[in-house]
């Protein structure tokens, strides 16, 4: 005999008070505040009895990770957009030489809605905003290497605003373009490395741009003794202008190829 149910009797929850969507968001706030007082991903894993990939993911849901990786794990899988998620997974790992694991481990956890290129910037969530950074830069930074001018570098300068950049020794920092009295942009930049901020100024930039000699910059002063080339040499790597030893490579969190 076929057993009747009445509606909206079901089998109860064996934790009522449970909700994973709140859990989820009070991990990731606590994540982005340990992450913003330069805390380790292993550092704020132990803290929050989390794995240091959980913690990246976060991170990155939150739209205040950045890498190299994940920029291009997240920019390829952008490319994908309009096929089936397990197919866009499979594509990437195999463009990429990833594992899915290592693929699914630099995606957001949830995907924002997707609007056009040049909507305000509160029409789109954090996740789609930062996938617009991404790709701004990115562009910016194939640009440069296409043609190593002025131009080119102010622009590719202009979009990595706010990126965190790392120092030979490993020091995070970052920078905005100072504005003047009008408002507009100077060719100013104000670096922000919490204990104390430095002015540097574009012509120290293109001084060093002039003085990069063959692939592999090894040391700081290689590019000349300017005042805040500590800051340049990590521009210039993110950049893809220099290459650097293998084990400063490590201290700076990412490794990038030179595009001659």
């Amino acid at each position: 005999m076929q057993k009747t149910y009445k509606p909206g009797v079901g089998r109860k929850p064996l934790k009522p008070d449970y909700d994973a969507a709140t859990i989820l968001q009070e991990q990731m706030q606590a994540a982005v505040v340990l992450y913003e007082e330069d805390n380790s991903l292993q550092s704020i894993a132990d803290a929050l009895s989390l794995n240091p990939i959980k913690v990246r993911k976060l991170l990155i849901t939150a739209g205040v990770y950045e890498s190299e990786t994940a920029d291009v794990v997240n920019s390829a899988f952008e490319a994908k957009r309009g096929i089936p998620y397990k197919e866009a997974l499979e594509a990437v790992a195999t463009q990429l030489n990833l594992s899915k694991a290592s693929v699914t481990s630099y995606l957001p956890y949830k995907k924002g809605v997707y609007f056009r290129e040049d909507c305000d910037r509160d029409q789109i969530s954090v996740g789609a905003e930062r996938l617009r950074r991404m790709r701004q830069r990115q562009k910016a930074v194939e640009a440069l290497l296409s043609s190593h001018d002025e131009q080119h570098l102010w622009k590719c300068v202009t979009a990595f605003q706010g990126y965190r950049f790392k120092t030979i020794s490993g020091l995070p920092f970052s920078y905005k373009i100072k504005t003047g009295r009008n408002g507009e942009p100077t060719k100013e930049l104000w670096i922000d490395r919490r204990e104390g901020s430095n002015c540097l100024t574009w012509s120290s930039v293109l001084l060093a741009l002039g003085n990069i000699k063959g692939e592999v910059v090894d040391r700081t002063k290689a590019l000349g003794d300017i005042r805040g080339v500590t800051y340049i040499y990590g521009m210039f790597y993110r950049f893809g202008l220099i290459d650097v030893p293998d084990e400063v490579k490590e201290k700076m969190g990412h490794t990038k190829k030179r595009k001659k």
